[in-house]
């Protein structure tokens, strides 16, 4: 009688990392070797030509291919293909050290917080033109005002429950997903914190911040999603 064997199941993802992803082979493989062990990285390819989604794919990452180009169409499908309860967000051109996220997983595990998010403090000069960061500044007041959040950045390095998350009911596609994930969880009353962190020189030109045009673009997206009207709060768990 022969044997039968069987493969366990596969272990779930203690964290899922999603990472946009458009044209970033060459910053790939030191990104993914940054992903803590356990956890799994989701990278969603947005129509790369330099062929990211193979290098993803042979250095281990589970690739994602969203064909509606923009930012937030990107992290949205990423979250949409996370199973894990938690999941992370980070850029995928070497900008950030993704094992950054490891205390903002504990925190948001620990229940010190519903979504941790990462301000970015430039290493080098040059990294963060003055116009991106300028930008950056008026939509984090536009944003107090806007919400009575005191943050300092819009990064795109954060933590939070996946579920929560889903049910926040995000609809931009494009720049303003970053932004409309801050204001729709302070409109439900999720407790949010900042802590710093390195921002390093990126691998390649920036798609959005690297011109002044690709920053109007993004304040413009974003200056729309604060003009929404707050919704009924709801909690991270759910419930109403």
């Amino acid at each position: 009688m022969t044997a039968v064997t069987t493969s366990p199941p596969p272990t779930p993802p203690l964290v899922d990392v999603v990472l946009p992803c458009l044209d970033e082979a060459e910053a790939l493989p030191w990104v993914l070797a940054r992903i803590p062990a356990g956890w799994r990285a989701i990278v969603v390819d947005n129509g790369s030509t330099d062929g990211s989604a193979e290098v993803a794919r042979a250095l281990g990452a589970t690739v994602v291919r969203e064909e509606r180009r923009g930012f937030g169409a990107a992290c949205h499908a990423g979250l949409l293909a996370a199973s894990a309860d938690l999941v992370c967000f980070c850029d995928c051109d070497a900008s950030l050290d993704p094992s950054l996220l490891v205390p903002f997983v504990e925190e948001v595990r620990a229940g010190g917080a519903d979504l941790v998010l990462g301000r970015r403090r430039p290493q080098g000069r040059g990294n963060w033109p003055a116009h991106a960061r300028a930008g950056n500044l008026a939509l984090s007041l536009l944003l107090r005002r806007r919400t009575g959040l005191t943050l300092r950045d819009l990064g795109p390095l954060r933590a939070a429950r996946r579920a929560p998350l889903l049910a926040l009911g995000l609809t931009d596609r494009r720049s303003g997903y970053p932004l409309e994930m801050v204001v729709r969880a302070a409109d439900a009353g999720w407790r949010v914190t900042e802590h710093d962190v390195p921002y390093l020189p990126r691998s390649g030109a920036s798609k959005v911040t690297g011109t002044w045009r690709g920053t109007w673009q993004a304040v413009r997206d974003m200056s729309r999603v604060l003009r929404d009207t707050p919704r009924e709060r709801t909690a991270p768990g759910g419930t109403r």
